[in-house]
C-alpha cells in the first residue's frame, strides 16, 4: 500500500483482491470529497455494487439507495440512486480524467452529483470539464483492473468496506 501522506483526506476501499487507497483532491472539489468522506463514515458503501463495469472506460458505484448487496441488490434500480443528501454543484477543474482518477457520476445536469462516482481504467480526455474529478488511486489500481464488467455484471463485484484513512 502506498504511503498516505495526508489520511484526513484519503480513503481506502476494500475490494475482494485487496485494498485501494484513493487521494481525494480536495482544493480542487471541496463539497465532493466531503460527501465522500462523510458517507465512508456513515457506512453506506459498505457492500455497494459496482453496478455499471466497461471494458476500456470505468467501474462506476456508490448507489447508496439501490445498489447494497446487503440490503437488496436491485441490478435493474441500481445506478438510479444516491443518498438522501441534498445533490452537489459540479466542481469542474483543468484536472484531466486519466487513469485512475475518480470521477462524479451524474444525470444530464451537471448539479445533479449525490454519492455515486467511478475509476477510470484508462485516460477518459472526452470526459474533461464535464464530470467533477475528485480522488486519484494512489494504490491498488490493479484491484480496480480486476472489477467485474457488466451493465449490470452478472455476478458483481463491490465495495466491503470504504474507510477515511485516519479513521482505519
Amino acid at each position: 500500500m502506498a504511503e498516505i501522506k495526508d489520511p484526513e483526506n484519503a480513503i481506502i476501499i476494500e475490494l475482494k483482491d485487496g485494498p485501494v487507497v484513493i487521494e481525494l483532491l480536495t482544493e480542487i472539489a471541496p463539497k465532493h470529497c466531503e460527501r465522500m468522506k462523510e458517507l465512508a463514515r456513515a457506512g453506506l458503501y459498505d457492500n455497494v455494487a459496482f453496478h455499471r463495469v466497461i471494458e476500456g472506460f470505468m467501474a462506476q458505484t456508490g448507489d447508496v439507495a439501490n445498489a447494497n448487496m446487503e440490503k437488496g441488490w436491485n441490478p435493474r434500480m441500481a445506478g438510479t440512486g444516491g443518498s438522501d443528501l441534498p445533490n452537489l454543484p459540479a466542481e469542474f477543474s483543468r484536472i484531466p480524467h486519466d487513469r485512475g482518477t475518480i470521477g462524479a457520476a451524474r444525470s444530464s445536469n451537471p448539479n445533479s452529483a449525490n454519492s455515486q462516482f467511478f475509476i477510470n481504467f484508462k485516460d477518459n480526455h472526452f470526459l474533461n470539464g464535464q464530470y467533477t474529478v475528485y480522488g486519484r488511486v494512489i494504490s491498488g489500481m490493479e484491484h480496480v483492473d480486476k472489477i467485474a464488467r457488466g451493465e449490470p455484471p452478472a455476478n458483481p463485484d463491490r465495495m466491503i468496506s470504504v474507510k477515511v484513512a485516519a479513521d482505519a
